[in-house]
């Protein structure tokens, strides 16, 4: 019954983009609108902006959690997490649990949490897991860029 809530939370996150067709109108009828656009989908504007936009797997993350600094919601802020120690973010009340933990924040650590949390830290608030190991890497991907 655990993989419906974190399931229902991804439907309702997963509608950030736009859709490209709702872009393809044109403010007047000129061919040369069409090559801005097209700068638009060359691989190294996508490529740059991927690394400042949230993968796909991350929207279940960022139900509870922010990137921002400074920004805890019903999780803690998640700026600057890779390299610090577990329970260490200002203003967040973790669980005695995760501030004794003794971890440090590093992808092998961050790669156990996701998978289980529970099972890493007993007594951990957080019980959402994510199993797919692939979309478990692209979300560490991204946090290492959350400096």
């Amino acid at each position: 019954m655990i993989t419906i809530a974190p399931l229902a939370l991804l439907a309702a996150c997963g509608g950030s983009g736009g859709d490209s067709a709702s872009q393809s109108g044109s403010a007047s009828g000129n061919e040369k609108p069409s090559a801005a656009s097209a700068t638009t989908t060359q691989p190294e504007p996508a490529a740059a902006s991927s690394a400042e936009t949230a993968p796909p797997a991350f929207a279940i993350c960022r139900s509870c959690h922010s990137v921002e600094a400074g920004r805890n919601g019903v999780g803690p802020t998640l700026h600057g997490i890779v390299g610090s120690k577990a329970g260490d973010v200002a203003g967040f009340p973790f669980s005695s649990a995760l501030r004794q933990s003794g971890i440090t924040w590093d992808r092998q650590a961050l790669d156990t949490w996701l998978q289980g949390p529970m099972k890493m830290v007993p007594g951990t608030r957080m019980v959402i897991a994510v199993p797919d190991p692939v979309k478990r890497a692209e979300i560490i991907d991204y946090l290492e860029k959350q400096k």
